[in-house]
């Protein structure tokens, strides 16, 4: 693939094509990080949408889309995109639609879906090397209808199913090595708040054909209780605690694309949420702190002995 034109900061698109003054919530991490993957893609595009917070984007009949959008049940969204994915060949091989009319087909979930209700589907779609780009914004819990926990929601948080003097008593899958099992083209993590990073993956994937995969870290204000206008800051202590490492896998092979040599600790990264107010009032809960971080730095130890990957 050619040099990455995203060199810089100035690089990137200075006005936006996503429509402004939807009805999502202020401060949401993944609109941030949608807005700068739709400007990046163009209007050219097919968003197939599975119900969750960014359904919310739309007010019947209109949507903040330029180019076209369709609406699924949670678990759908693969096969509504197989579905446009085969009209679309069939109309470019009958000569119906030119090559300068086709679309890319993009799936938009949320992490309920990505994670838990439509995997298999996901899975499937893979399998069959469907060419689509999967963008899942992972806000870490069922925010469309009160932030139950998922299976994307770390350990110790608190959600509205999970309210006990712990949080959430389970760990976060990693669905990058689920979906890295399936040999997809390309597959790799993002947050909004590193927007050349992200730039650089949506541009990458955008050029290669097959399943494309994209899980990004979405800061929720009203899910993980902090002020909205700290998403960007909370987005950036994610990368810089090491609790969401910047990777990408092409064909298999893992890079990690942005490495916090210095690592602060895992609780600058989660005071600032009250989703883990738990853990340090009343009382500092000194030995799940510990444990979270001793599986933070687990990992990059692994990472830095890549033949234990």
């Amino acid at each position: 693939m050619s040099e990455t034109v995203f060199k810089r900061m100035k690089s990137l698109p200075s006005a936006h094509l996503l429509g402004a003054g939807t009805s999502l919530c202020a401060g949401c991490g993944g609109l941030e990080a949608l807005k700068e993957i739709y400007d990046i893609l163009g209007e050219k595009t097919v968003i197939v949408n599975a119900a969750g917070c960014m359904t919310l984007l739309t007010i019947y009949p209109f949507t903040p889309f330029r180019g076209s959008w369709l609406y699924t049940a949670m678990a759908s969204a693969p096969a509504g995109a197989q579905g446009i994915r085969d009209a679309l060949d069939i109309l470019l091989h009958k000569g119906r639609i030119s090559p300068e009319e086709d679309l890319k087909v993009v799936v938009l979930t949320g992490d309920g879906a990505a994670y838990g209700m439509g995997l298999s589907s996901t899975s499937g779609a893979i399998e069959r090397e469907l060419d689509f780009l999967y963008i899942c914004y992972d806000n870490e819990g069922y925010g469309n209808t009160g932030q139950q926990f998922s299976g994307a929601t770390p350990h110790g948080a608190r959600t509205s199913t999970s309210k006990g003097p712990r949080g959430f008593p389970g760990y976060k899958k990693d669905l990058f090595a689920i979906w890295s099992a399936h040999r997809p083209s390309y597959v790799a993590t993002v947050v909004g708040a590193e927007a050349l990073d992200l730039a650089r993956k949506i541009e990458k994937a955008a050029g290669l054909k097959g399943p494309r995969l994209i899980i990004a870290l979405s800061p929720c204000p009203t899910g993980w209780s902090y002020d909205p206008k700290e998403t960007v800051e909370i987005g950036k202590l994610a990368v810089k605690t090491g609790v969401w490492p910047l990777k990408e896998s092409i064909n298999g092979e893992v890079v990690h694309t942005k490495v916090p040599h210095k690592r602060l600790p895992v609780e600058a990264y989660l005071e600032r949420q009250g989703r883990f107010a738990h853990l340090f009032s009343p009382q500092r809960n000194k030995v799940l702190l510990k444990e979270i971080q001793a599986r933070v730095d687990a990992y990059w130890e692994r990472v830095s002995q890549p033949t234990l990957l």
